[in-house]
């Protein structure tokens, strides 16, 4: 029976990227798979194995700078997501998300079958009305749903994050790999240290003998540039998104906040460093799957905030972390970065 399934994750870069073992066995059970993304999101479907289609739309009962509710584009998502003819629909969400209104967009388009995990009484919008025990990471809890739904990950397949290889060759970006990645941005600034932090950071990495590649977007140029100086390679606003996980992959270890990037580097399987404020929990939303030491305060004032602006002075969280903190880290995680590629770790890991 042909099985057209679409599954929808509406917001960011790293939620995305998180979803990718729930569509991997989705994909081992359907004829095809499309994704429904927010443009904040969208960019990583690509990235994704075993995905067929990536649709944009911007929620606004979930996009951080919503437009407007109006007719049209509703009527629009409608007519597009009737016009895809889907057998089922899987609705992702973070556990403050309702499913309930794509729900009800998708009953008004003729999907036929609606998933989702959901606290609401979801009355007939819901054929499966799936709950998840305990706090388990984000990506455990997406793969949940599409086992319920009567989709297991295929024998072999770990449940990991990945992407779609062969990444492009970013050699003459990097020069050799074997160094180490300082990411300084995050999409919601409650979440990214200081420039001034990351950039004793980065001289505390020079000075232990690492090359240091800095990364970040086209909007982090500037921020990129005065982390990195004049001694620390930048790349700011250089890279593509899938040239950004090659450098990534390239890398022995990567030191970032909570942020896409975060993801994106467990799913090449790059050990990470992460800076994490934990104004969301750290179980749920650290990077997944890889050698990973968690730096920053996890007891600080601003814990399960979920705020985006920093609203303690001096920002603690992360401002608290020492750069030999992260040296050490590092040393934990990967070879030093003078000579040739370093070994990857690739069982087992540190938090």
């Amino acid at each position: 029976m042909t099985q057209r399934v679409l599954i929808a994750r509406l917001d960011s870069l790293g939620d995305v990227l998180l979803a990718g073992p729930c569509i991997r066995a989705v994909a081992a059970g359907a004829d095809s798979v499309t994704l429904l993304a927010g443009p904040l999101g969208a960019a990583a479907g690509p990235l994704l194995p075993d995905l067929d289609e990536v649709l944009i739309w911007r929620a606004p009962w979930i996009d951080p700078q919503p437009e407007p509710v109006g007719p049209a584009a509703v009527a629009e998502l409608v007519e597009r997501i009737r016009a895809g003819r889907f057998d089922r629909a899987l609705v992702l969400t973070s556990f403050h998300q309702s499913p309930l209104p794509l729900a009800l967009l998708l009953r008004l388009a003729g999907v036929p079958w609606i998933g989702a995990i959901c606290e609401d009484y979801p009355g007939s919008l819901l054929d499966l009305r799936h709950s998840v025990d305990g706090d388990p990471p984000e990506s455990e809890r997406a793969l949940s749903l599409a086992e319920a739904a009567g989709f297991p990950l295929p024998a072999g397949d770990r449940g990991a994050l990945a992407v779609r290889r062969p990444l492009p060759e970013v050699a003459a970006l990097t020069g050799p790999p074997g160094y180490v990645v300082v990411h300084p941005s995050a999409s919601v600034p409650a979440r990214q240290p200081s420039a001034a932090r990351s950039a004793a950071i980065v001289e505390a990495l020079l000075a232990a003998g690492h090359r240091v590649v800095v990364t970040g977007g086209t909007a982090d140029r500037a921020l990129t540039a005065e982390v990195a100086t004049d001694r620390a390679l930048d790349l700011g606003g250089t890279t593509t998104l899938a040239q950004l996980a090659s450098v990534l992959d390239r890398a022995s270890a990567v030191v970032v906040p909570n942020t896409g990037p975060a993801h994106l580097a467990a799913a090449v399987g790059t050990p990470v460093i992460s800076l994490f404020a934990p104004v969301v929990p750290a179980q749920r939303w650290a990077p997944h799957g890889v050698p990973t030491v968690l730096l920053g305060d996890q007891s600080a004032p601003c814990r399960g905030t979920r705020v985006r602006e920093c609203p303690i002075v001096g920002h603690p969280c992360l401002e608290s972390i020492q750069p030999d903190e992260v040296v050490t880290a590092v040393a934990r995680l990967a070879e030093p970065t003078t000579g040739a590629p370093q070994c990857r770790l690739t069982t087992g890991g540190v938090s």
